[in-house]
């Protein structure tokens, strides 16, 4: 009202006392100057503008901004729609809210000014493309980071072959490229082109060997291009090449909620009347991220066209191989599989946020032993990060901070593409070190948890909603004979064992493993009837 001055993101500016007032950090470099050469020529591109970004690296961008190493912002595209763009950037001059939500409820926020521009990179809107294709003929462009989540550089389907619209966007050539895949390597053309000038190409996304992926992406859509006679061999060599393209290998780690109804009250109580959420279907945007304290970000130094000095802003550089020993025990072993474990049974017990889990001793038990007893022996120590004080921090700090506003039906998306990392991967250690797997609980209970979750009805016998997969139709076909209060152990491994044989999925044949029937025997005892699940947990447990 008229007592109260209200706040506004998108006049920052012209309200510097109120904002400093309010204890909210503001730019410390010129943004002016940093935003007008950051568009019209950057050193940085980000590629998927999402809640990671606007949470992590656009505060290492600012950080390197502030500290005078860095004398321009970053471009951000999207590639695959334009609404990032046109609801949550331009709105707000591409500036971000970052909020932080400390364990002891109090919240710490900056105003990030560090993106210059924010492009929709599609043929739909040839203007954005062509602005960024200027980049790329640019030698002072450096890097380019991505955080376009594991499946935005599938190419592939379950079958192991090319997705039509892939299929058909190589042999079509690169004016036709559609996928993001194909964007970025038609991008990469363009730089060829213009001198075949060096670059980075960072994938920053959360899953195993992420720069390798990378690269085999787009050489397969380059190669592609050369059979269909499209391009020359001197441009997949170029793409091949590491010391003129780069994909150094990451591991990334900030715990980063969709912006949540509860910051976006703590803000309004603060007197902001312009950062309501933007709902964009099971996505959640707004001005403002929230993130927790934690962040982890260690990237292999291979930077052909240079780069800024990325460890003022706290980033880890290192060698690959410690870039996939830090990745490996984040992902295979300290955080991830944990994760998925809270996702699907909280998804089957109706919570909604994991910290309320970490409140229930049994899930928290179930956590605790996967992490301590079955993962951690596997884990090789990348000496930049402690595992087992990696696990610690999470399960006393990070998981059970009641202000991080996260949900286990965010993290149940697409658990298809990620048990192979999360599972898979310790469970080959086990076998490649001849060790029995056939005495596990945790992983196989886990594992078996997520079978009962894609029937998609809770503990208490009724309907919910899984989060989007892209097996989850085919998935769900295969269990459709599977129903609650089943009993016929013929039945289940009839429905199951193609699901538990799948390398696609596991990264290896279960029943090989010597697993598949513990896993069998596990989702057995989850389908007795209502509070089977809670039941199950409990007895596994507490009989350890």
């Amino acid at each position: 009202g008229e007592g109260m001055s209200m706040l506004s993101l998108k006049k920052w500016q012209s309200q510097r006392g109120q904002f400093e007032e309010a204890g909210i950090a503001l730019p410390a470099h010129d943004v002016d100057a940093a935003r007008s050469l950051g568009a019209r020529s950057p050193r940085w591109v980000h590629f998927g503008g999402g809640n990671l970004y606007r949470a992590f690296h656009a505060e290492v961008a600012q950080d390197l901004l502030d500290a005078g190493e860095l004398d321009r912002g970053v471009a951000v595209a999207e590639t695959f729609r334009p609404f990032t763009v046109d609801e949550v950037y331009g709105p707000y001059g591409n500036d971000i809210l970052q909020v932080i939500m400390n364990a002891d409820g109090t919240i710490d926020e900056r105003v990030l000014a560090s993106t210059a521009d924010a492009l929709f990179v599609n043929p739909d809107r040839p203007n954005d493309l062509e602005r960024m294709r200027a980049h790329f003929r640019s030698p002072e462009l450096q890097m380019a980071t991505f955080t376009i989540t594991e499946k935005g550089y599938g190419l592939t389907g379950a079958d192991g072959a090319l997705l039509p619209y892939v299929a058909q966007e190589i042999e079509k050539g690169p004016a036709h490229a559609a996928s993001t895949m194909g964007i970025v390597c038609a991008l990469l053309l363009e730089r060829f082109e213009a001198g075949a000038h060096p670059i980075a190409m960072v994938s920053t996304d959360n899953f195993s060997q992420n720069g390798r992926r990378f690269q085999e992406a787009v050489l397969t859509v380059a190669r592609g291009w050369q059979r269909a006679g499209h391009v020359s061999a001197e441009f997949v060599d170029y793409v091949a090449d590491e010391t003129r393209v780069s994909f150094p290998w990451s591991m990334i780690d900030r715990i980063t909620p969709n912006p949540s109804p509860e910051t976006e009250s703590a803000l309004k109580a603060q007197g902001f009347d312009d950062l309501g959420l933007i709902s964009a279907g099971a996505v959640n945007f707004a001005g403002f991220s929230n993130t927790e304290a934690a962040h982890y970000l260690v990237i292999e130094d291979s930077f052909p066209n240079g780069r800024p000095a990325l460890e003022r802003a706290g980033v880890i550089m290192c060698d690959r191989e410690t870039a996939e020993r830090a990745d490996t025990m984040k992902v295979t072993a300290c955080l991830n599989p944990l994760h998925t474990c809270l996702a699907v049974f909280g998804c089957l017990l109706g919570y909604d946020r994991i910290w309320k889990e970490m409140e229930n001793p049994d899930l928290s038990a179930l956590v605790r032993g996967l992490g301590y007893d079955e993962d951690l022996p596997v884990v090789v120590d990348p000496k930049v990060i402690d595992p087992k004080a990696f696990i610690d921090e999470l399960l006393t700090k990070r998981l059970p901070n009641r202000s991080l506003p996260d949900a286990p039906q965010r993290i149940a998306a697409d658990t298809s593409q990620k048990i192979p990392v999360r599972f898979g991967h310790t469970l080959n250690a086990y076998l490649a070190a001849g060790r029995d797997v056939s005495g596990l609980t945790y992983i196989p209970l886990t594992i078996a948890g997520w079978l009962r979750y894609l029937l998609a009805v809770d503990d208490r016998g009724e309907a919910f909603e899984p989060s989007p997969d892209p097996l989850l139709g085919e998935l769900q076909g295969r269990l459709a004979p599977v129903t609650l209060g089943c009993d016929d152990a013929g039945l289940v491994h009839e429905a199951v064992s193609p699901i538990l044989s799948n390398r696609e999925i596991f990264a290896c044949d279960l029943y090989e493993a010597g697993l598949g029937e513990r896993v069998e025997g596990m989702l057995l005892e989850l389908l007795r009837g209502p509070g089977a699940v809670e039941a199950t947990i409990r007895k596994h447990v507490r009989g350890k």
